[in-house]
């Protein structure tokens, strides 16, 4: 992952948009397949996935945030 500086509320902005794009691009398409094909246990596993990337994503954000202090 390429290291981004956020300086102000507009960057942020920017950089959630692209990051929810990349999110939804990869885990978002493994979790419409699961469904396509009706696999539950596909669908929970792709469906946690999903979720564990939006964590990720925050806590790479907030961790970054506390680094500054």
């Amino acid at each position: 992952m390429e290291t981004t500086t956020i300086s102000n509320r507009a960057e942020f902005a920017q950089w959630a948009i692209e990051r929810s794009r990349a999110i939804v691009a990869e885990q978002g398409s493994n979790l419409a397949l699961a469904a396509r094909d009706m696999d539950g246990g596909q669908i929970a596993e792709t469906g946690n996935a999903l979720g564990q990337a939006i964590v990720d994503a925050l806590l790479e954000v907030f961790d970054s945030l506390l680094a500054e202090d």
